[in-house]
């Protein structure tokens, strides 16, 4: 695999560019024309270490999860494991330990794939174990390419023959490219922000104190959202024409990505709780959104205190009820299983939830959307297709054949290109937080907002000197880099 080179036609911010991958003699040592992160990446993305690092920290830092135990679908025994864990240790012992976690990507399981230059292309449904060694280090150690198991469904491991490793690896990441630009990306900031915005214009007055804090994060959401629709989510767009999962995966995906949503994994602390992954070494977006997340609560809490002077208030009144009402049953669709809530009792419950709604459509979106250039444009890392079928068995690829299983050039320069666009911050940008409405201008409400400027600036330097001493710095949570609401 170190016979790919990049041949970039134009500037890469050029919505024009295209940028080819092709087959070279020679491998690259070094492309100056590349951002600092894409060489990291096109030099380390073979590694497990890697791998595992962009579980945590690369553009979909939402699906990683501790397990106590193996999936009952997945094909693994403690002593098919045994070599890739702790010296000394059993796999039950990693386990009681808390250092064993899982990719699963079932809600991909038969979704039908696109055909794109007139050829089939195929999608997975994986599973991978990861550990992570006494020296803090995430890595895999099984991956499952598809949901049941059986004899042409065999477990790859660390130990086979390295281009079966690795393209069991490329085809996780492929996976993670679907859930992430639709679920993690679209669905958990893109159409949340939407739907919190016209349940906003439709039940609350402009002098509404919720009207008023959250307007500034969602009213640019219908406006770029109404743009995918039209443009890279319609027939003849990228993911029409470029994308694994196709037009057709896009309905499948965000139906069943709905139904398994949980109220709890948009809350940061209680997923970070529930996913057991807080407490991992080096996990910057982590640490970084567990700052965002109180700063914003803090702030929203004594906005709230300002207007509702008892829980009673906040349960009596009426359009704030219809709002909340309204994105359940509209947005949520009413199911009760996702824990949403269907009206507030307290101020507690209200400023959670309007601490959700701010950070999606802030912190979270900066995490999962101006990373994704950096991450995906050495495509070998992250393609957004695959042109031949899973293997069936172990041993019978080579490295030169993967390059006939990666996505065609075309395709490739379409995603880029699209990413590339994706990536630029928007062009009237707002830092987060930096009120222009004249609500914030005087009196209580501008000390709060004030406050709060100054805890972000805090934490602005906080990752600043943090990130200097990092080999691949993590920036996408600076206060500085969020943008106020979803604009792009």
């Amino acid at each position: 695999m170190d016979s790919f080179e990049l041949y970039p036609f134009s500037s890469l911010f050029n919505p024009v560019s295209t940028l080819f991958l092709c087959p070279s003699i020679a491998p690259v040592r070094h492309l100056p024309h590349l951002c600092p992160f894409s060489e990291f990446v096109q030099t380390h993305w073979k590694e497990d270490s890697f791998f595992g690092y962009q579980c945590l920290n690369g553009c979909n830092p939402l699906m990683l999860r501790r397990v106590q135990r193996v999936p009952p679908n997945m094909a693994v025994t403690a002593d098919m494991l045994q070599p890739f864990l702790s010296e000394g240790s059993s796999l039950e012992q990693e386990m009681e330990k808390g250092t064993i976690f899982l990719l699963d990507y079932e809600v991909l399981e038969g979704v039908l794939s696109n055909i794109i230059n007139g050829k089939q292309q195929y999608l997975t449904a994986p599973l991978c174990l990861l550990h992570c060694d006494h020296q803090g280090l995430l890595k895999p150690i099984a991956i499952q390419l598809q949901q049941t198991p059986g004899p042409q469904n065999p477990v790859f491991l660390p130990s086979d023959p390295e281009p079966d490793w690795l393209l069991a690896k490329i085809w996780v990441r492929c996976a993670d490219f679907q859930c992430h630009q639709l679920i993690s990306h679209f669905l958990r900031t893109h159409l949340l922000g939407e739907v919190c915005c016209i349940a906003t214009l439709r039940q609350l007055p402009e002098i509404h104190p919720l009207y008023q804090v959250l307007m500034p994060h969602v009213q640019t959401t219908l406006q770029i959202n109404i743009q995918a629709r039209t443009s890279l989510l319609a027939p003849g767009g990228v993911f029409d024409k470029s994308v694994g999962c196709g037009l057709e995966g896009i309905t499948v995906l965000l139906q069943r990505a709905t139904e398994r949503l949980h109220y709890r994994s948009l809350c940061v602390p209680d997923d970070l709780e529930d996913r057991g992954v807080a407490a991992l070494p080096n996990n910057h977006y982590a640490q970084d959104a567990l700052k965002l997340w109180a700063a914003l609560h803090r702030f929203v809490s004594h906005w709230i205190d300002l207007y509702y002077t008892s829980d009673s208030k906040v349960h009596q009144d009426k359009e704030l009820q219809n709002w909340i009402q309204d994105i359940f049953s509209e947005g949520f669709l009413g199911l009760t299983h996702t824990g949403l809530p269907q009206n507030f009792k307290t101020k507690t419950e209200l400023s959670k939830f309007i601490t959700v709604v701010i950070f999606a459509c802030t912190a979270l979106h900066a995490a999962v959307n101006f990373s994704q250039l950096d991450f995906n444009l050495w495509m070998p890392n992250c393609p957004a297709t695959m042109c031949c079928p899973p293997p069936q068995a172990k041993g019978l690829v080579t490295m030169q054949d993967l390059l006939s299983i990666l996505p065609d050039v075309n395709a490739t320069c379409s995603v880029i290109t699209t990413l590339s666009l994706l990536s630029q911050p928007g062009k009237n940008f707002i830092p987060l937080c930096q009120y222009r409405e004249e609500w914030f201008r005087s009196g209580a409400p501008r000390e709060l907002v004030e406050a709060l400027q100054k805890e972000l600036k805090s934490i602005s330097m906080y990752i600043a000197e943090r990130n200097r001493f990092l080999e691949l710095p993590y920036p996408y949570l600076d206060p500085e880099n969020i943008e106020n609401s979803v604009a792009i």
